[in-house]
């Protein structure tokens, strides 16, 4: 079994201080030293890591739409060019039903590609999230081109929120979807079935994810997150939420009640590895955040260390080609013990297949 992982330095860029939280603006938990501290772990592994070249724009115009990608290019400049606005994007206008246009203003563009005020842009956001799109692409091109078994995507920020034309939830380009997309293709290329899952681990629901693969049969995406009427996104991630059109049936929602412990965890996270095998997909991106750890500040769900470890185990029991991109987790003194749990129990149970 060959496990690698794929970083680029520049995922470290996007550094805003503050977003908006329940009516004021606190300091984000969402920064660079996540992902340093699984870059360091990773190294003293020895596992062997690869510096993300640049895939080009294409993979990203795969799965978001082109007025989403022109804006999210060249905001922060035309935002800090108006008088008086301040260094970091923050929209106070949002698109309401009956309001169609697409305006010009970038004030009013910032409102239309937003759902929420938790993803603020700064100076060096499009360089980090070219990069962590970059790190999930080439760690698809690693698993799909026989490489690797398995590749670790160190993203950040997160994308699972981000939608077609949408940034929110600390998210701006969807990883794990740009990964999926471009796997599908290179599938094809190669004379496979192109069918990926997309497992979603996460503590809040892959909104975005969901968004972007609801009515499509190519795609499985399958949810595991705490109670959508408790937490984050709040609006969706719901049982009935099953897909539409053609990907009716195709996405799957396990909703959590708030507080599920390590045992309620697998024995939903197993009902949904069956469903993934019954797909039998070419390919498996598993959307990896750490946020359901007990001891995150989001307090939803009650994994624990060891915990993490037979989630690894039980997710490569699957013996599919493995994209693995990071999502959230905001624990950061815990993170390494945690993804180090992970990746132990995902290789053992490799090791053994």
């Amino acid at each position: 079994m060959i496990l690698r992982a794929v970083y680029h330095p520049d995922v470290e860029r996007h550094a805003p201080k503050d977003f908006f939280k329940r009516g004021q603006m606190v300091p984000t938990p969402e920064i660079p030293a996540r992902a340093r501290a699984a870059f360091d772990l990773l190294s003293r592994r020895g596992m062997p890591l690869t510096l993300a070249p640049d895939a080009g724009p294409a993979p990203r115009a795969a799965v978001h739409t082109p007025a989403l990608l022109r804006y999210l290019e060249t905001a922060h400049a035309r935002w800090i060019a108006k008088p008086g606005f301040s260094d970091t994007i923050i929209p106070n206008v949002f698109q309401g039903p009956g309001m169609t246009g697409y305006p010009d203003d970038i004030l009013a563009q910032a409102g239309f590609h937003a759902s929420d005020l938790s993803a603020p842009i700064v100076a060096e956001t499009w360089a980090a999230i070219t990069a962590a799109a970059n790190v999930a692409v080439h760690a698809a091109r690693q698993v799909t081109g026989g490489d690797a078994h398995a590749s670790y995507a160190i993203c950040r920020p997160p994308g699972h929120h981000a939608s077609r034309e949408r940034i929110g939830g600390f998210c701006y380009l969807n990883n794990a979807a740009i990964a999926a997309q471009d796997a599908l293709v290179r599938l094809a290329a190669h004379g496979k079935p192109p069918r990926a899952a997309i497992l979603d681990i996460d503590l809040h629901h892959g909104n975005g994810t969901q968004d972007i693969f609801y009515d499509r049969d190519d795609v499985l995406f399958v949810s595991l997150h705490a109670d959508p009427a408790w937490t984050y996104p709040y609006l969706s991630g719901y049982r009935g939420e099953t897909g539409a059109g053609r990907g009716l049936g195709y996405t799957l929602n396990y909703p959590l009640p708030v507080g599920t412990p390590d045992q309620g965890y697998q024995e939903a996270l197993a009902d949904a590895l069956g469903s993934i095998r019954a797909f039998a997909p070419g390919i498996l991106v598993l959307s990896l955040g750490f946020d359901p750890f007990e001891g995150d500040p989001y307090q939803g769900l009650k994994v624990t260390t060891p915990g993490f470890g037979h989630i690894g185990a039980m997710i490569a029991g699957l013996r599919l080609p493995t994209v693995i991109v990071q999502e959230g987790g905001y624990a950061v003194d815990d993170l390494q013990a945690n993804l180090s749990s992970f990746l132990e129990g995902f290789e053992s149970a490799c090791s053994t297949l």
